[in-house]
């Protein structure tokens, strides 16, 4: 699996990339979480507003900050 943070690395990206690793960790999953500074590729993926986060290459949120239950949930799917 591969989740990935994006966005410029604010505050709001790096507790994007906490509730993604919090998450990943409580699920006992193995994955990979990779942050997306580029605003090129961040755009390509749609998200016009940061953060986002994308599982496996689909976004699932943008322009907030989830929490990690949430991202645990959208991970069982």
């Amino acid at each position: 699996m591969r989740i990935q943070v994006l966005g410029p690395g604010c505050h709001n990206c790096k507790s994007t990339e906490a509730a993604a690793r919090e998450a990943v960790a409580s699920l006992g999953i193995v994955a990979e979480i990779v942050k997306v500074t580029d605003y090129v590729e961040i755009a390509k993926m749609g998200v016009m507003k940061t953060p986002g986060l994308a599982v496996d290459g689909k976004v699932v949120i943008s322009g907030r900050v989830p929490t990690a239950a949430e991202i645990v949930g959208l991970l069982k799917k």
